[in-house]
């Protein structure tokens, strides 16, 4: 969701700018898209649910009537329109019995923990040590240890969010733009490596890049994961998020202060401090089942080197059905997130079958799951129904501009690609201007569909409308995308609003036909710089690209 921080919240506004609008893309369809998705009966498009179901009959039969072609598994010799997804679920069955310090938490409060994912049917600890362990990053390149060696069998770390330059925005982990040393993903696999019986990732919304509404009501909802052979080798026992100030409280009971220890962990020479005045408890039971999601996948193919492949990909799953909020709504609808994006890749579908027949393939597809972890999408880069090879790019869709043009655009992280340079030449050549990812701490990069695609070699980027508005500027575009995350933003608010202004709609959509359209009638092949993270595995796959 990274990009919705910028474009789906943007004020009200009225333009007498003139926009460059060429392409044929009809806004009040995608509208049209986002109203039916984001509607009640689609119950938030949980994965392996009524919901789920009722969206991929949807995306199957618009796909059908935009004039794209099933590729999806290959059955019988004939591709369907669905590629199966196999993953693991696990939900919390029953209450929540949890304690640290002497004191009882509230599941959701104090903490939010998550079903196990180890496959075990119940969790059971029982005054389990506590550890700080500063930001639980063990990175040997760098020569950066946060455990130094602690044996940490049985105990509970607490770790900082985001990286240890994040506060100062200088050091040894690339400044204020986050690594994916400091993702939450990677914190709880390390601390699976390490051995530990849970790991509490403590929030603070600047670090976190979003508030403790979006963390509750990401990690007490069921969760699904890919079908591992040994899931204790990614995943501890006891995994979730606390409460900065219910943090700090625990170290205060030892005599430890929270803001001494975070300054202390900002350096390479910190090591892990145990806490052996408190301790931590929790017990609940896990409901661990395994299901089968659908990604849905619509192909055009190309007329002269249909072995080459332009992807287009948005995310169609949200969060279904869960706590309620201050209104009693209890139904996560998603309008922004993303069923604006699967209207996009509709829309998209639609316009370049009824036009002229590109030279390379495209491919639409829709993935389920990125809201648990971008698991749709990372089973298709593990699973690829067309070789990665040679695939042109990934053009990821994630959160529209749903409400007005800007001057700009801008990129989710900084993406060291060629294919970056063409998005700021095509923005120039329509008056946008490029605005670098204006919250890079955020680790945009790591957090939408791309990732998985780019990891493995294929250029890949989300990117969209930036935050200087037509009417209002940077101020208001900020003032809007922070009011987007503290009210909306993984909250059953997002959604369907017929009050939108559909231009920076057209706009932004616009961008992403024009983009494919000319690396699908193009011979040339994206590709990552010099010293970028990824260009070594694009390389080894240089012979298929020849």
């Amino acid at each position: 969701m990274q990009k919705l921080v910028y474009a789906t919240a943007l004020a009200l506004c009225l333009s007498t700018t003139p926009v460059r609008a060429a392409e044929p893309i009809d806004a009040a369809r995608i509208a049209r898209h986002i109203e039916v998705l984001a509607s009640d009966a689609f119950e938030g498009r949980a994965p392996a649910s009524a919901g789920e179901a009722k969206t991929v009959a949807y995306l199957i039969e618009q796909f059908r009537a935009a004039g794209v072609q099933p590729g999806g598994d290959l059955k019988n010799g004939t591709r369907a329109w669905t590629q199966d997804v196999p993953l693991a679920r696990f939900a919390i069955d029953g209450p929540v019995q949890v304690s640290a310090g002497g004191e009882a938490w509230t599941q959701g409060e104090q903490v939010a923990l998550r079903a196990s994912q180890t496959g075990a049917r119940r969790l059971d600890l029982k005054d389990a040590p506590l550890v700080f362990a500063g930001y639980g990053v063990k990175a040997d390149e760098k020569g950066w240890d946060d455990f130094k060696g602690m044996d940490l069998k049985g105990k509970v770390i607490l770790v900082l969010v985001n990286d240890p330059d994040f506060e100062t925005g200088v050091g040894d982990f690339g400044g204020k733009a986050m690594t994916y040393y400091g993702r939450w993903t990677y914190k709880y696999e390390e601390a699976a490596r390490q051995g530990a019986a849970g790991v509490l990732v403590i929030h603070e919304t600047a670090p976190a890049a979003y508030g403790w509404a979006t963390v509750k009501n990401s990690n007490t909802a069921e969760l699904f994961d890919i079908i591992r052979d040994d899931p204790t080798k990614a995943h501890a026992p006891l995994e979730g998020w606390i409460q900065r100030d219910a943090a700090a409280a625990l170290l205060r009971k030892d005599g430890l202060d929270y803001e001494a220890l975070k300054t202390q962990a900002r350096s390479r020479d910190f090591r892990p401090v145990a806490l052996p005045g408190v301790s931590l408890s929790a017990s609940f039971a896990v409901n661990a089942t395994t299901v089968i999601s659908k990604n849905v996948v619509g192909v055009l193919p190309g007329r002269r080197r249909p072995e080459e492949r332009v992807i287009y990909t948005a995310h169609w799953d949200h969060l279904g059905v869960g706590g309620a909020d201050a209104t009693g709504d209890r139904i996560y609808n998603g309008a922004a997130d993303n069923a604006s994006g699967v209207g996009a890749l509709l829309e998209l579908a639609r316009v370049f079958a009824s036009g002229p027949r590109p030279d390379r393939s495209l491919v639409f597809l829709a993935v389920t799951a990125e809201e648990k972890g971008l698991l749709g999408t990372e089973y298709y880069a593990a699973n690829p129904l067309y070789p990665l090879g040679t695939t042109v790019a990934d053009l990821n869709m994630d959160g529209m501009n749903l409400i007005g043009l800007t001057r700009d655009v801008t990129m989710s992280g900084d993406a060291p690609l060629t294919l970056q340079d063409d998005l700021v030449k095509l923005a120039a050549e329509r008056g946008l201007s490029f605005s670098p990812d204006p919250n890079p701490e955020a680790g945009s990069f790591y957090r939408s569909d791309h990732f998985p695609l780019a990891k493995r070699g294929v250029p890949a980027i989300s990117f969209g409308a930036g935050q200087d508005l037509v009417e209002g500027g940077l101020a208001a575009g900020k003032a809007a995308s922070d009011d987007y995350i503290r009210e909306r933003y993984h909250q059953p608010a997002d959604e369907f609003d017929p009050k939108w202004d559909l231009r920076g709609l057209s706009q932004e959509v616009g961008l992403f036909y024009e983009l494919g359209r000319r690396l699908a009638n193009s011979s040339v092949w994206p590709e990552w710089k010099t010293g970028a993270e990824f260009k070594a595995e694009r390389d080894k796959t240089a012979a298929m690209r020849r």
